[in-house]
């Protein structure tokens, strides 16, 4: 069998990528299986399996994906959060989240069973990832708060991605949860992932 070139191979695990977060923004978790992300690709479901064990697996490289799009901007705002003001740097930082539903969605939803279900050197790619997130945050808070120290940069990196693992119900409901909310009497009103993850960033920001 001919070697294949490490180009062409990123772009065939970009197919599969492209094709499960097609299927998980229609069909959810459920729908993402290995014979449907087939149908939406060119492999065979044996090919498939030559790039990842299972669909666990292909979710994970998925926010992986997701979280280097994230980790990139937060490293660009860390260029400039010298500069901001807490409102401002709130803001940056929120906007940097705005369009990650999927990342969100994954992390709140889905993370601990496909975390489960993926072989160790898979998970630790998305360690990595949540590292260079973690210390993009760390250079921001710095060059915002010079004089911040370590611990009270773990304290905001902790506290905030707490809240983001559990932001996206808040800011998507099904047309159940609204009927259900209604049913209830429940006044709950939406807001979008950019207002609430600014909200909490700059409450956290205005305690350093």
């Amino acid at each position: 069998m001919p070697k294949v070139s490490e180009e062409h191979r990123q772009e065939r695990c970009q197919e599969i990528l492209n094709a499960c977060e097609s299927l998980y923004r229609t069909q959810g978790f459920s729908g993402v299986t290995i014979k449907a992300i087939g149908e939406r690709t060119s492999f065979t479901r044996p090919a498939i399996y030559t790039y990842f064990e299972t669909k666990d697996e292909i979710l994970l490289a998925l926010f992986c994906r997701e979280y280097d799009i994230w980790c990139e901007r937060l490293e660009i705002i860390a260029q400039q959060a010298a500069s901001f003001s807490a409102e401002a740097l709130a803001q940056a930082i929120a906007h940097s989240l705005a369009d990650r539903d999927v990342l969100l969605r994954i992390q709140c939803m889905n993370l601990f069973e496909i975390e489960n279900n993926s072989r160790v050197e898979r998970l630790a790619d998305f360690k990595r990832r949540f590292q260079r997130m973690s210390q993009a945050l760390r250079t921001i808070l710095q060059a915002y708060r010079p004089t911040v120290t370590e611990e009270v940069c773990l304290s905001f990196c902790r506290t905030f991605s707490s809240f983001l693992f559990g932001v996206y119900p808040f800011s998507f409901h099904t047309e159940t949860q609204r009927q259900a909310m209604a049913l209830a009497g429940v006044h709950f009103p939406e807001a979008d992932i950019q207002t609430m993850v600014a909200d909490c960033l700059l409450c956290l920001l205005r305690a350093l």
